[in-house]
């Protein structure tokens, strides 16, 4: 996760703000809800939200009643989560966190694992949440599926254009996503990769969750978040499928959680 040129144009433009408020995007916000409320432990708990961004999570954490301490490597953003009622938000690299040992009850890192192209310092990441998060805390991480690309250039049909369908297509081949649509640039997953690095960082039996499945690709999504009634039918169809081996790779996220050894 170094703070690169790329990086910082990329959330410099203040976007990433509105990128799960607002679209399709509520989709990968709900369902990331769904899956840590069923995980993590009861409130008040403190939770670490490594990589946080501007507080998307971190808000409905601190509203549900956890002790949310935010640690994210851009300004702007940690200047924006400051302003959250019920958060404490500062800088930090996820692979060096400024926390003390066993002195949290969970930890998120529903970001960082993007932006880290080694696999070596995606392990260190993950490890120093097992540093930090006490003996049978949750760790949860946030992936970027290896074909996400490919499906989301062809959903907003950047796939038309050639130097876009190179990008993508290249990131079909070693997962790195570099020069893409508005900057920005990231490791993209393939699915059965993660457990192994969960296991490497000392998190074995890590379970994983597709977010989105197909729907985040339907033309009308937009029209069945909008809808509570087919909202929840959505919500519902992807709770059911989320762990299905062959679908995981559909999801543009994945969320893959383990506890630490008691």
């Amino acid at each position: 996760m170094e703070m690169t040129p790329e990086l910082l144009a990329h959330y410099g433009l203040d976007r990433e703000h509105d990128r799960l408020r607002t679209g399709r995007g509520r989709l990968e916000l709900w369902r990331t809800q769904e899956v840590l409320r069923a995980a993590l432990p009861g409130a008040p708990a403190r939770v670490l939200d490594v990589g946080g961004g501007t507080g998307v999570h971190a808000e409905w954490l601190a509203a549900d009643g956890y002790e949310v301490e935010l640690i994210d490597l851009i300004p702007l953003h940690v200047e924006r989560a400051a302003r959250l009622a019920g958060i404490t938000a500062r800088q930090g690299d996820a692979r060096h966190l400024p926390v003390p040992d066993e002195s949290v009850d969970a930890v998120l890192l529903l970001g960082p694992l993007y932006h880290l192209s080694d696999r070596a310092d995606r392990v260190r990441a993950l490890a120093e949440a097992v540093r930090v998060v006490r003996p049978g805390g949750l760790v949860a991480a946030a992936t970027i599926n290896r074909s996400a690309a490919v499906h989301d250039m062809i959903h907003l049909e950047l796939y038309l254009r050639p130097e876009m369908r190179k990008v993508a297509l290249s990131a079909l081949v070693d997962g790195d996503l570099r020069h893409a649509h508005e900057g920005f640039t990231a490791y993209m997953h393939d699915p059965d990769d993660v457990p192994a690095e969960f296991a490497d960082a000392g998190l074995p039996g890590a379970t994983r969750h597709g977010l989105e499945g197909a729907f985040w690709l339907y033309r009308d999504i937009n029209g069945w978040l909008d809808d509570p009634e087919r909202r929840a039918l959505v919500l519902d169809a992807q709770r059911r499928l989320e762990s299905v081996p062959s679908l995981l790779g559909v999801s543009g996220h994945m969320l893959t959680l383990a506890r630490k050894a008691s």
